[in-house]
């Protein structure tokens, strides 16, 4: 990202919503360019962290566009550690974009996605974990997932990672010295090194381990419930989002098409996604509705299969169940326990009624059972995909160093690997971490952060 004064709306727009919007300048320009548009009456001293209340200007005109509020934030003391201004304007879809347009117009450029985090990441203000927990906060969807940002925003990643890596470099150095001044220093404990290396690859191995469980409570999970028509799938979906967002009756075939609900069981984001009943039809509406269905299913983290308890297991559930993919995990629930005194569950591994409640909890906590979900509420610290990534293969170089031990190679063997280890481990925090990877990090940020 090229350098200059940068400026973007900070906050969300739309008509109607929200009372206050924030245009955010930053860069060397941005003092003079807050100076040029703002108009505040009296006197009130131009002091950095001090909230000045006045009028936005076209200065072409003299037009007042908006009555706003401006903050100066001088450099360093600032997320960017540049000069920052911002303008609090009334919300909405006119004042803000007026402003932003006068602001670009007195020679700041768009930010491009991420940039203002980038640019404290560059300037010393952050560090890389820090930055990545800002734009995981920003998207957390469940109460659960923000407090795990949190936690990576207060450094806590940094910090775990932070320290195997320092760990790794001191097992690097006293091995790195023995290949060039073996013979002027004291013999090097080649078990004490490998059980060392042995033990950050168990932690990293864990914080992997960690991660993909904490991903579920970033990224959510995506379940299907599947049913002939009738055994009350929507009935269900109901139920558990507290709602009526499908259409529920006594006639089968009544969802034509795929009906989504988001909710969050556990602290875990879920949507779910209320299918056509799979049957064979003459309706061309309801094929195409059936077509959506079996994709759906396909691309499901769970599928949940509904089958009528008043009607047994039926060849037709059989078809169904048969027809979920082998790497698909999938619930088999026997619905209508309201209207059954007994009856064989085979192969049901629970029971419910969707119109009742009954079953309700047991029916949470074995959906998400079997998508994996157990322990998050312990997670400290939850690494993201990139960070997974890096830290599985700085555990996989540890792997080969340990490797070249037992061999009994000679020391500049075990360092090849273990430097590798911790490159990846200083990607992780950006000690170590090309332009290109940045760029790619922080494009995923939201335009304003």
């Amino acid at each position: 990202m090229s350098s200059g004064t940068i400026a973007a709306v900070a906050t969300a727009v739309a008509a109607g919503e929200g009372s206050v919007s924030i245009v955010r300048i930053s860069g060397p320009d941005a003092e003079r360019i807050g100076q040029s548009l703002f108009d505040a009456p009296g006197d009130q001293p131009w002091e950095s962290h001090r909230v000045l209340y006045g009028h936005v200007r076209d200065p072409a005109s003299g037009e007042r566009v908006d009555e706003a509020l401006l903050l100066l934030m001088r450099a360093p003391r600032s997320f960017t550690r540049e000069t920052v201004v911002e303008l609090h304007c009334h919300g909405g879809l006119i004042c803000v974009q007026r402003v932003l347009e006068l602001v670009l117009a007195a020679g700041a450029r768009r930010a491009l996605p991420g940039e203002f985090s980038q640019r404290a990441f560059l300037n010393g203000r952050l560090d890389l974990t820090r930055a990545e927990a800002i734009s995981e906060l920003v998207t957390a969807r469940s109460r659960r997932a923000a407090q795990l940002a949190m936690a990576g925003l207060d450094g806590g990643l940094q910090h775990r990672i932070g320290g195997l890596r320092e760990r790794l470099l001191d097992q690097l150095a006293e091995l790195e010295a023995r290949v060039d001044f073996e013979e002027d220093l004291p013999p090097l404990d080649g078990l004490a090194v490998a059980e060392e290396l042995q033990r950050v690859q168990v932690e990293l191995r864990q914080l992997v381990a960690d991660g993909q469980r904490g991903q579920l409570l970033r990224d959510g999970l995506k379940v299907a419930i599947l049913g002939r028509p009738n055994v009350g799938k929507s009935s269900l979906l109901n139920l558990l989002s507290r709602s009526d967002r499908a259409i529920v009756t006594d006639l089968p075939g009544t969802t034509r098409d795929l009906v989504e609900s988001e909710l969050v069981l556990q602290g875990v984001p879920l949507t779910l996604l209320d299918t056509a009943g799979i049957r064979d039809t003459e309706d061309r509406v309801e094929q195409l509705g059936i077509e959506r269905s079996r994709a759906a299913v396909q691309s499901a983290d769970v599928v949940l299969l509904l089958f009528d308890l008043t009607q047994g297991w039926t060849d037709a559930d059989q078809v169904l169940l048969d027809s979920i993919p082998a790497e698909v995990p999938h619930l088999v629930v026997a619905n209508k326990a309201d209207q059954v005194a007994a009856a064989d569950l085979a192969p049901a591994q629970l029971c419910i009624s969707a119109l009742t409640g009954a079953g309700h909890d047991h029916l949470v906590e074995a959906l998400l059972r079997s998508c994996g979900h157990g322990g998050e509420q312990g997670l400290q610290v939850a690494l993201n995909r990139r960070q997974q990534d890096l830290a599985a293969a700085a555990a996989a170089s540890l792997g080969a160093s340990l490797e070249a031990a037992q061999q009994q190679l000679p020391w500049d063997f075990w360092t090849i690997d273990l430097r590798a280890a911790v490159r990846a481990l200083g990607e992780i925090t950006g000690e170590e971490v090309s332009e290109a990877v940045l760029d790619r990090v922080f494009s995923r940020f939201c335009i304003g952060k």
